[in-house]
């Protein structure tokens, strides 16, 4: 179960997260856009479409500097220059605090590290871009024709604020996230903190600080009513050493839910309800800092019995704060310059640039460092080589070769489908080089989902990159491990067990801390490893080895055990299990070979699938086996 974000920090963190909130704008009635576009190396920028003259920005240590003025003719920024080389720019409830020669500024009151100091350059004042932008309060992103867009949000300032100061979206009374399908009444000193986990989590505060507010949803195919909903809360509170004051499962209405009111560890009373519906789970918790007794949290009923598991799309009353946008969500990262669009509900790991579906969708992006006079031809052969070698011809089937248009730049794309054994998979590769560098997407899914076609377009449709990014954060970047000779290895040897084995490099390691049992690689269709035991005797492993094998036979109608024999191996007595099996539709054949030397019992283990024995692939786990040797 999922605990209240807010629960899990310290008071003090508390007091430090609602100033925070105190300080990010609470949406406007009427609200405009500002748009800057700037090139680095350019004295032209463009303000709302206005092209205007500035000094010339320039890239230093991967940091994009531009003039301090561009964020007043923008934005209308307060630029102020104050003692001891100080220099502020105020935007709203936003001020940076800048000092020049120095990476560190300041932004409402946060300490926060720049990457680099601002300088007089010609008597103009040049200040890093990105940090200056994001604290202000803009949004950054690059463009196809390489220019930095920075926009921000502002409020028109000829409309007057009520009189709490708050600028309230004129006729909403509810807000809420259409995409995770909830919604609650929206009091007017109810401000927006912050989201977390895709806009599974979204916090609101009190414009006085008095309470906080927090909405987080999680998926459950299990079908709960009240009372188990009860139950859980019960159990977390007790998980959390909260002391439960209150307890309550409805039954009655159109979705059931529980609550129950607690008294945490600081003495912070707590209402947390759970609600069920359409396979997702919601969780709203409320803390009342002024509550002394829990009867105080009923002056909270009414806002906390207006949400709903439900978003009404019709309803022009509820400001949504669902940032997907036809389904999908925009993503980034910044070490490399590449903006992108996935769908919404993927898994996303923005460093590895890994995404992924439940369904079995996959796409993955990498950047590498392009060979001295290396073409995009050459390297699309030497992938199809490279699954050649990976697949049994069986296996393995191209598809077609297209170009399409990323980022403003020519690509090459490869269709082929593949199958471990278990259904083929579709795979699309997308192949760009530029500035030395090479762009590659791989986008993987279940042959059967067709839709996942249409998603592939929209995705690369979607691509942004700013090529010069890589350039400036990176010298020489790895080389494509699909590239990767499967005929080289490189000898490991472990000082502790006393052996040396030589290991293909194109095998990615799971374990390889040498001086550690076990050691194990994987590789495309199979696995290798080495275990070595101080404490079980070679007899005791292999009688145990015989008793799984036998246990096999009997109750697994896809496992085969196809031989058992002493030989010799690295010199000494050893035993040889040969099986094959069918696990979850892929077959495979596996070998472990058990044998002792002074004391230390040794287990290699190794396996490949059917579709991936290939004349390569076996030569190569072979020879890895067979180069086992032991060492003083």
């Amino acid at each position: 179960m999922k605990i209240s974000f807010l629960r899990v920090l310290s008071t003090g963190m508390l007091a430090g997260m609602l100033s925070i909130g105190a300080a990010l704008p609470a949406w406007a009635s009427d609200l405009i856009t500002s748009e800057l576009r700037i090139t680095a190396g350019s004295t032209s920028a463009y303000i709302n479409g206005s092209k205007q003259a500035i000094a010339k920005p320039y890239q230093f240590k991967g940091v994009t500097m531009v003039p301090v003025g561009v964020f007043k003719k923008a934005f209308g920024s307060e630029i102020r220059l104050e003692k001891n080389d100080v220099v502020k720019v105020k935007e709203g409830p936003h001020t940076v605090t800048l000092t020049i020669g120095s990476s560190i500024a300041w932004v409402d009151g946060f300490k926060k590290e720049m990457g680099a100091a601002p300088k007089m350059v010609n008597g103009v004042l040049m200040v890093p871009l990105r940090p200056v932008a994001a604290g202000i309060g803009a949004t950054l992103a690059p463009s196809s024709s390489g220019e930095m867009v920075i926009r921000l949000l502002q409020t028109d300032e000829s409309e007057d604020e009520d009189e709490g100061g708050i600028n309230l979206d004129e006729g909403k009374t509810r807000i809420g996230n259409s995409y995770y399908g909830w919604s609650i009444n929206y009091p007017s000193d109810l401000m927006i903190l912050q989201t977390g986990e895709q806009e599974r989590m979204m916090t609101f505060g009190a414009e006085d600080s008095s309470y906080y507010l927090e909405v987080y949803v999680s998926d459950q195919d299990v079908s709960l009513d009240s009372d188990d909903l009860l139950q859980q809360l019960v159990q977390e509170a007790k998980e959390s050493g909260d002391t439960v004051l209150d307890r309550e499962s409805i039954a009655k209405g159109k979705t059931p839910y529980a609550r129950i009111v607690v008294k945490d560890a600081d003495g912070v009373l707590w209402e947390m309800r759970q609600y069920i519906h359409d396979g997702r789970q919601y969780d709203v918790y409320l803390a009342d800092y002024g509550a002394l007794n829990y009867k105080d949290l009923g002056k909270r009923a009414a806002l906390l019995n207006s949400f709903q598991p439900t978003y009404a799309q019709s309803d022009r009353t509820i400001k949504d704060l669902s940032t997907v946008d036809e389904g999908m969500r925009s993503t980034w990262n910044d070490d490399y310059g590449i903006e992108l669009k996935i769908p919404a509900g993927w898994s996303m790991d923005n460093t590895q640039m890994i995404y992924e579906a439940k369904d079995g969708a996959y796409l993955q992006l990498r950047v590498t460092s392009a060979p001295k006079g290396a073409t995009v031809k050459e390297w699309s052969g030497q992938l199809d080589k490279w699954m050649r070698e990976t697949f049994t011809p069986e296996s393995y089937e191209p598809i077609g070769s297209y170009t399409m248009d990323v980022s403003g730049e020519t690509a090459e794309v490869n269709e082929f489908r593949y199958n471990f054994g278990d259904g083929w998979q579709t795979e699309f590769d997308v192949l760009l080089q530029k500035n030395g560098y090479r762009y590659y997407a791989e986008y993987t899914f279940p042959e059967e989902q067709t839709k996942d076609r249409e998603w592939f377009k929209s995705i690369m449709k979607s691509v942004e990159i700013d090529f010069d990014t890589v350039s400036d954060n990176f010298g020489q970047l790895d080389e494509d491990p699909y590239l990767t000779d499967k005929t080289k290895s490189v000898t490991r040897t472990s000082k502790r067990y006393h052996y040396s084995v030589d290991i293909p490099r194109y095998w990615t390691p799971y374990n390889d801390r040498f001086e550690y049992s076990p050691v194990v690689y994987t590789f495309t269709g199979g696995q290798f490893s080495i275990a070595a035991s101080e404490d079980k005797s070679i007899e005791m492993t292999v009688s145990q080895l015989r008793e799984a094998y036998a246990e096999a036979t009997k109750t697994r109608k896809n496992f085969k055990l196809i031989s058992s024999e002493e030989l010799t191996f690295a010199g000494v007595p050893a035993f040889s299990f040969i099986y094959h099996e069918v696990d979850n539709g892929v077959p495979y054949t596996g070998r472990q070979i058990v044998f002792e030397q002074n004391g230390t019992t040794y287990t290699i283990t190794s396996g490949l699938n059917d579709a991936n024995k290939t004349e390569v692939q076996a030569a190569a786990l072979e020879k890895a086996v067979n180069s086992f040797t032991f060492i003083k």
